[in-house]
């Protein structure tokens, strides 16, 4: 029989409406059932894309013995932890406190009022019943222990990341910088690119800050180990050579053989790097790994409702990376050209993944030569790769597809926004910029009611309130619609989500943002997101908002506010670069100043695209013909002209793009 999961939206929850635990989705019957009858709590959370999730359901939760156990001790709540980041966000910390480590699926064993006292992430079936055994007695036998224990760690949950309120300085220096990139760049793994570690994930957020300092410092060396280990990935198994589209992560050290699982937060954030880097170095390696993404997300990802799904997971039919991988004899497809492919994607008999004995496509710097010495042009290869890879994608497409996570998260909607608009001003294909406008009406009409921003669309089940990351995303990405196009529409829509999240989520007392709003569910501790992660933080993406918004609005408020909480956060940023990155990247605007560019007239759009064709990573693009912004409020009519403006002063009328890079180049020395 179906559990208490059975009428729930949630792919991941779904996965596990039939197991013979007797799983409850977070909410009131659950935590009531618990406090009544007294039992301890099992918060088990996961996700739809999760490899080893999808193996401790088979070991454990299927397992009948061990789901006799969970059902007679414990109430057992299965969490999504993408619809529900804020419950994931406090037993996660629980479980590092506890354990050192943390990941997914994560096991949380919590008192009747959902304090934990036990946890860690994947347990093999022997031992994760020995532990509902052993705590369960201690539970019935000395629940004193368990009490003083819990007393404890949540108080060391309540504490973790809380920062103490810091003077401004007057200025951050070269200095500054320097202490953070110095030991970063220790780091660096000079022969595959990225850090010296294994598994590799792609972090599009450093590599976004690293590429920004190189250019800004003139640092060559960073540059070329950014553009290294943007190549590197972009010619790895990470990157689907075939359907285009961003794994996870590598298992190896070189990029090849991915945890194949494709969420939609790392391809938005790699199509806003990989188009930013073709500002800096034009590559046409970059402009294809950008078309081909932007393909897959719009045929693989994309409802007719205008939003993006969440995943695709790593395995089908049971296998990881079957969908993906291919046997030598496959290629045979291609018929003449077939060899040729091989050697391109280093397809071998023996296969080149080779613990599964089959191949995962992938490509290298000696390709160049071998196209060449068949006799292509790199134009005329280009054209002869799409026929190819659309040959073995057609192919490919007649397999049994990977589960697909159809939640549609206002944050990774975002993040897909801001990269297609990326791709659209460095590419100039008005495709893009349809495709992001279209979602950013998605995040307005369909999750954003009542004046409150959601999570999601709202199902029968539930609304779930936004969270900070949900208010700070959307309020970058309508942002850059407004750069990409000066429709006010988006900046004053930015202009009331921030209004919004500065009520229900600042804290005037702390002087930070918190996580979840002050109208929200009240969980064991409420928690501020300081550090970077895969994804920017919410605190630092909200703090950089904030900080553009008062330049666009000449908004004292919204300068102060990100001026203190950047202060509190700032002597933590040379700890630990990698985890800060966002937070560098705003001192990198703090120090090196940003420029508000103001193009007005009727060739404001045309300008702009002309502007987009230099490498300017501290500007904020303004302008049209007509305008309420203060910067504006003067400048904007018919007569086309252009501004350079920095700290409340801007320059003589300038008639030309010419003129303006012209002056940034002598006042940049």
């Amino acid at each position: 029989m179906a559990n208490k999961l059975q009428n729930e939206n949630s792919p991941y929850l779904q996965q596990h409406a039939h197991n013979p635990v007797q799983w409850y989705p977070w909410g009131e019957e659950a935590l009531k059932k618990a406090k009544e009858e007294n039992k301890l709590i099992i918060i088990s959370v996961g996700y739809s894309a999760c490899h080893w999730c999808h193996v401790m359901e088979r070991e454990s939760f299927e397992n009948d013995a061990i789901a006799q156990t969970m059902n007679k001790f414990f109430v057992s709540i299965k969490v999504d932890r993408e619809e529900r980041p804020d419950i994931d966000q406090i037993y996660m910390i629980a479980v590092q406190l506890m354990t050192n480590a943390g990941g997914w699926p994560l096991n949380c064993i919590c008192l009747p009022d959902g304090r934990p006292i036990y946890g860690g992430t994947y347990f093999k079936p022997q031992d994760w019943q020995n532990v509902l055994l052993q705590i369960a007695k201690m539970w019935e036998e000395t629940p004193e222990v368990a009490l003083d224990y819990a007393d404890r760690l949540t108080k060391g949950i309540q504490q973790a990341e809380k920062l103490p309120i810091q003077e401004i300085p007057e200025a951050y220096t070269k200095q500054d910088l320097l202490n953070i990139v110095d030991p970063w760049i220790e780091t660096f793994d000079q022969n595959e690119g990225g850090y010296r570690r294994t598994p590799k994930f792609p972090l599009p957020n450093n590599w976004s800050f690293l590429l920004r300092y190189g250019a800004l410092s003139k640092d060559q060396a960073i540059l070329d180990h950014v553009h290294f280990t943007l190549e590197k990935i972009a010619n790895g198994g990470i990157y689907d050579q075939i359907g285009g589209g961003f794994a996870r992560y590598s298992v190896d050290n070189r990029w090849h053989i991915p945890h194949f699982e494709k969420m939609l937060y790392d391809n938005g954030q790699l199509l806003s790097l990989h188009s930013e880097a073709y500002q800096q170095k034009p590559t046409i390696l970059y402009k294809r790994v950008v078309e081909e993404t932007i393909a897959w997300a719009e045929r693989e990802m994309l409802d007719p409702n205008g939003g993006f799904y969440s995943a695709l997971d790593a395995d089908s039919e049971g296998i990881e990376g079957k969908f993906y991988s291919f046997d030598y004899d496959e290629f045979d497809i291609l018929g003449n050209r077939a060899d040729l492919a091989r050697n391109y994607f280093h397809i071998s008999k023996n296969g080149n993944w080779t613990e599964e004995q089959t191949n995962v496509p992938y490509l290298s710097a000696d390709d160049n030569q071998l196209i060449a010495e068949a006799g292509y042009s790199e134009y005329e290869w280009e054209e002869e790769l799409k026929s190819i890879k659309e040959t073995l994608l057609n192919y490919r497409e007649q397999r049994i597809r990977p589960g697909l996570d159809h939640k549609q998260l206002v944050t990774w909607n975002a993040l897909m926004i801001k990269g297609l608009v990326d791709a659209y001003r460095t590419f100039r294909n008005d495709h893009y910029l349809n495709l992001a406008k279209q979602t950013a009406e998605f995040i307005w009409t369909k999750c954003h009611e009542n004046d409150i921003l959601l999570h999601q669309p709202a199902d029968s089940n539930r609304s779930i309130p936004g969270f900070l990351d949900d208010y700070g995303f959307s309020i970058e990405s309508f942002i850059s619609l407004y750069e990409a196009t000066f429709d006010e529409t988006w900046i004053n829509r930015a202009k009331t989500l921030t209004e919004q999240a500065i009520n229900i989520f600042y804290d005037k007392d702390e002087r930070t943002f918190f996580y979840t709003s002050s109208h929200g569910e009240e969980l064991i501790a409420r928690k501020s997101e300081i550090m970077d992660n895969v994804i920017p933080g919410s605190v630092s993406t909200m703090v950089r908002q904030l900080y553009k918004l008062g330049i666009l609005f000449d908004e004292e408020q919204y300068t102060l506010i990100a001026d203190q909480v950047f202060a509190n956060v700032f002597p933590h940023i040379k700890s630990y670069g990698s985890a800060y990155s966002n937070w560098a990247i705003h001192l990198l605007e703090l120090h090196y100043g940003i420029w508000e560019i103001a193009l007005t007239g009727a060739d404001a759009s045309e300008w702009r695209e002309e502007l987009d064709q230099y490498y300017i990573p501290n500007k904020v693009t303004l302008g049209g013909t007509k305008s309420s912004l203060p910067l504006l409020e003067h400048k904007a009519g018919m007569e086309s002209k252009a501004y350079l403006c920095q700290n409340k002063t801007c320059s003589l009328p300038q008639t030309s793009i010419a003129q303006i890079i012209e002056l940034i180049n002598n006042k940049q020395g």
